[in-house]
């Protein structure tokens, strides 16, 4: 049959959302660990959380309602419907004491509910509520892996986050999706951080926390990045190092470059092409410099004429 979430918080199945509130607000002050020293305690607390989580979502709790908890955590079977959103199914995070948070606001809820004696505090008008105190979650930080081409260029990413956010009557809350666009800019670094202020989960006395995108750049097949120059290694054999050669390198906007080595490449020989590497964030009509070093290919094996000549070209 499942956990019967009603039951948890001693409600039958026709309770209001004012109901579900008011429950999960008595159960979870009176069994909360800190309050309830009881083995079973912690357990008890997280069947709580979980239950309000699944009832005072009204898409999960009809989901729960109508398929129980096998539907709701296993997904709805194919035959009811293709088009049904719910194909994926509920896990609840674990976490209660984060629901409790997002119920109660403040980062220790708890302690603002009970004396030092252990005694509860009263919550009527003009007491916790009436303080007015709202605190701002911590910040959320995510990565975001651009390209070199997205950062060479500059684009456009669209990012789809899933947020709590607070229904109309200032006591539930539900889960919607929301798209945030982040208009990349040409020569951005690792590093750089986005900000959206205020975009995290909303809750009773919570303000909602600022989420962060953080500039990760992807590994390229050709370029590695050092600040505004890109740096490429060009393979080749022992010979051109030494009498010279064109190395062609393909660039990031597809431009073919065809770089004359006149030196003689050694192991420590690098040459730069200037305004040939990333814009700078500055001045994007700026670039940096191509950085070219070079993987010297030696023969596995000369025969008995090449190396005599070799003897006369670099020995005599």
């Amino acid at each position: 049959m499942g956990q019967d979430y009603y039951a948890v918080l001693e409600l039958n199945r026709t309770a209001k959302d004012a109901d579900i509130k008011q429950a999960y607000r008595k159960l979870a002050l009176k069994n909360h660990p800190l309050k309830n020293k009881e083995p079973w305690a912690p357990d008890k607390f997280r069947q709580l959380a979980e239950a309000y989580e699944v009832l005072s979502d009204p898409v999960k709790r009809g989901i729960y309602d109508k398929f129980g908890e096998e539907g709701l955590k296993g997904g709805i079977p194919l035959e009811f419907g293709s088009e049904n959103p719910w194909s994926v199914g509920y896990v609840f995070h674990g976490n209660a004491e984060k629901v409790f948070k997002e119920f109660f606001g403040g980062d220790n809820p708890f302690a603002q509910f009970f004396a030092p004696d252990g005694s509860e505090v009263n919550t009527a008008f003009g007491g916790l509520r009436g303080k007015g105190v709202a605190k701002q979650d911590p910040p959320i930080e995510r990565d975001l892996y651009l390209s070199l081409e997205d950062l060479f260029y500059g684009c456009t990413k669209k990012i789809k986050i899933s947020r709590r956010v607070m229904n109309e009557d200032g006591h539930t809350s539900t889960i919607r999706d929301k798209i945030l666009t982040i208009d990349v800019q040409p020569g951005w670094k690792q590093g750089t951080r986005i900000t959206f202020q205020k975009e995290g989960d909303q809750g009773p006395n919570i303000i909602p926390a600022d989420i962060i995108f953080i500039v990760r750049e992807k590994l390229h097949p050709r370029f590695k990045r050092e600040d505004d120059n890109l740096l490429y290694v060009a393979t080749i054999p022992l010979g051109k190092a030494l009498i010279g050669c064109t190395v062609d390198v393909r660039t990031l906007d597809d431009r073919l470059l065809n770089i004359p080595i006149n030196d003689i490449v050694h192991p420590k020989y690098f040459k730069i092409v200037p305004g040939e590497g990333m814009p700078l964030p500055s001045d994007p009509t700026r670039k940096g410099d191509l950085v070219m070093y070079f993987d010297i290919c030696f023969p596995e094996r000369l025969t008995p004429a090449k190396k005599q000549l070799l003897r006369q070209a670099l020995l005599t």
